[in-house]
């Protein structure tokens, strides 16, 4: 987002569709930036940014191309219909107007109970954004297996962590502290690390947390 951000010309008009608490609003403040949200996620309630609109996804009440670029990053697991979002962001955007799009390959759930789809793969951009009205999407892999292995293996690490592990009984309580300190090293530098290199090496090209997509509204 801050290579995409600064990309951007000052004053472009951009939506942040499902902006939640507004992450990259600061890399947009050249831009005429708005927000969007429906508003009722229950770990966001009390901390969304400011919203312009705060609508169902697929009936923002904006005119048919109002903005120059729309980003709307991991939102789509979270919404029932994503194709029918995907074809209201192609509505608000003007004629070459760029999408800024993310979403997981795979994740566990989040934000219940508005969590409906599981990832999002390649394939399934380039068709539905094409048949949305956008040129042929960028897809770019956030990561590779390795790093996405290593990210894993960060969560491992922090559900055995003792912290969280109080209200086992005192010998399974025992049991994950142990296992805890044994693979704590592992979790929490050396997978990390190797993940960062072994990437680099080019030995597989499907694994991955998620796609980064540029894709621009066809003139």
């Amino acid at each position: 987002m801050e290579r995409q951000a600064a990309a951007l010309p000052k004053g472009a008009r951009v939506l942040d569709v499902g902006a939640g608490a507004g992450p990259y609003r600061k890399l947009l403040a050249h831009c005429d930036y708005k927000a969007h949200d429906f508003g009722q996620e229950p770990a966001t309630v009390g901390h969304y940014t400011p919203l312009d609109y705060e609508s169902d996804i697929l009936a923002i009440p904006a005119p048919d191309g109002s903005f120059d670029a729309i980003l709307c990053t991991e939102v789509l697991e979270h919404v029932p219909d994503p194709v029918g979002a995907v074809r209201e962001m192609a509505r608000l955007l003007a004629p070459g107007g760029r999408l800024l799009l993310s979403a997981p390959l795979g994740s566990l759930l989040h934000q219940e109970p508005y969590h409906f789809y599981g990832g999002f793969t390649p394939y399934w951009y380039r068709k539905f954004l094409e048949e949305a009205g956008f040129e042929t999407p960028a897809i770019e892999r956030n990561a590779g297996f390795f790093r996405w292995f290593a990210q894993e293996a960060l969560r491992f690490a922090q559900y055995l962590d003792p912290r969280r592990t109080g209200s086992l009984r005192m010998g399974d309580r025992m049991k994950a502290t142990c296992l805890w300190l044994v693979s704590a090293p592992f979790c929490y530098v050396m997978f990390p690390l190797a993940g960062r290199w072994l990437d680099t090496l080019g030995l597989e090209s499907i694994g991955t947390a998620g796609y980064h997509v540029v894709a621009l509204r066809a003139r």
